[in-house]
């Protein structure tokens, strides 16, 4: 009875965190996107850039295309701490262009506190977006934002996704897992009222929020540090699931080591630091969104909560056939796995990866394990600094 109840007692936070992964899912029904308002709205289009010189000129191209009066909009490229013909290349597409040098400041949080108050100084837009400079987004990006921002929202996200899914198994994973982190979960938030979050890239802020709430996020998810900042002065993060930034990912497993590291070291050192006083500040305030933003932060990687769940199963399965009898831990085991199988098998249908998806999905045990190792072997790195992930086929 004494091995049932620890087992149930260390099997309650894997409940938990595939419970709430299980309501989002619930809530994550397409929704009908809000209509369109009249071009009125002025955006400065903002891509913070480190030695992108390659793909830079792609980039503001695909931003000059979108479905927006151009009158209306600007492309801004911050060329930060740059060794090599960013700013050029950058200039020759027809952007304008910020260079920035500091030593001390660096990071891509830097560049866009630069970039964001170069905006409030000119007073040409009343809200700003930030794109990466790897990134190709939908035409009707201005049209999702400025319907949300002519509604009263602050800060909006569009979808955030993969732009070459198709280039290797790990690049279909990545894809399942953005549809997971990026779709599911930011729309069952966007039903419940909440902060969809951040996710560095597709974002828009107005003039008004950038006031109240500085960018002064300098850690290595300086998007996610933003996020909880406009939570705590009352704002909530916006869903435009209509509209995508698809950035690219690497496929090789070199390049992806370090980008997995610092994405998922940072997320660690940033639930660590604002998880459980969050939650705390949340429930006293009865504030919904601190309470979901801090839930966010608490639920760790998937790859941790299936081997928590895996092992739990596997303990339940083992004290059953010891004591000849079916516990409780063995309900709670089968509710978590059952949720994270819903959970996922969501976001491999919203990923739109069909049976080439299914077939990468039979290699998550390894992609698991591998992230696991990632994150036992981290080094250290310096709070913001810009690491460069090597595009496909361009050195490092």
């Amino acid at each position: 009875m004494l091995l049932e109840l620890l087992l149930v007692l260390l099997a309650l936070p894997v409940l938990a965190a595939s419970g709430y992964l299980l309501l989002l899912t619930l809530l994550s029904g397409n929704k009908e996107a809000p209509p369109r308002v009249a071009p009125r709205l002025k955006f400065d289009i903002i891509i913070p850039a480190h030695n992108e010189e390659a793909g830079i000129a792609r980039t503001v191209a695909n931003l000059s295309r979108v479905d927006w009066p151009v009158e209306l909009r600007r492309v801004l490229v911050v060329a930060d701490n740059c060794s090599d013909a960013t700013a050029d290349r950058a200039r020759e597409a027809g952007a304008t262009v910020l260079v920035r040098h500091d030593k001390e400041l660096r990071g891509k949080g830097y560049a866009l506190q630069y970039a964001f108050e170069r905006s409030l100084k000119d007073g040409f837009a009343d809200a700003v977006v930030v794109v990466d400079a790897d990134t190709e987004v939908t035409d009707n990006l201005l049209h999702a934002f400025a319907a949300r921002l002519e509604a009263g929202a602050q800060a909006v996200q569009a979808h955030y996704g993969v732009l070459n899914p198709h280039a290797s198994w790990r690049t279909k994973l990545m894809a399942i897992s953005m549809a997971l982190f990026h779709k599911v979960r930011s729309l069952g938030r966007e039903r419940l009222g909440v902060s969809c979050g951040l996710r560095g890239n597709g974002m828009c802020f107005t003039h008004a929020i950038i006031r109240q709430v500085p960018h002064e996020a300098f850690s290595i998810v300086e998007d996610l540090e933003y996020g909880i900042r406009l939570g705590q002065a009352g704002q909530r993060v916006h869903y435009a699931w209509e509209a995508e930034a698809l950035g690219e990912m690497v496929s090789s497993e070199k390049a992806a080591r370090s980008q997995r590291r610092r994405w998922e070291g940072g997320r660690m050192a940033m639930m660590r630091k604002f998880g459980v006083p969050l939650l705390a500040e949340g429930l006293r305030k009865g504030d919904k969104v601190l309470v979901d933003l801090a839930m966010d932060l608490l639920v760790p990687p998937l790859s941790w909560v299936v081997l928590g769940s895996g092992a739990v199963t596997v303990g339940s399965a083992v004290l059953a056939w010891w004591r000849g009898a079916v516990g409780p831990s063995a309900l709670v085991a089968a509710a978590s796995v059952l949720a994270l199988v819903l959970y996922v098998m969501r976001g491999w249908w919203v990923s739109g990866m069909g049976l080439s998806g299914l077939a990468a999905l039979a290699r998550a045990p390894f992609y698991v394990a591998w992230k696991l190792w990632l994150m036992l072997s981290r080094p250290e790195e310096k709070k913001g600094e810009w690491v460069r992930t090597a595009r496909e086929g361009q050195k490092p």
